[in-house]
């Protein structure tokens, strides 16, 4: 499995809404609320028999209220 972390910008009034959305689809690992230029990050792993890019695009971008993404792939866990 690939760790992934995702930094998710939501439209103004709508992190919770998506928060929920992505809760529902169970793909997260960990999903924390956030302060700065992101409103939530995404912890999830992605099977090693999926693209990365695929995989994010089709189970999280169409929700409603997400605004942009920060996609961070992962190597090495210490």
């Amino acid at each position: 499995m690939q760790c992934v972390f995702i930094q998710i910008r939501c439209r103004p009034g709508t992190a919770y809404a998506v928060a929920d959305a992505i809760v529902l689809r169970e793909i997260q690992s960990e999903l924390y609320s956030t302060s700065g230029a992101f409103d939530l990050l995404l912890k999830l792993y992605v099977p090693e028999s999926e693209d990365v890019g695929r995989y994010v695009n089709d189970r999280l971008l169409d929700i409603d209220g997400i605004e942009r993404t920060l996609t961070t792939l992962t190597f090495k866990t210490f």
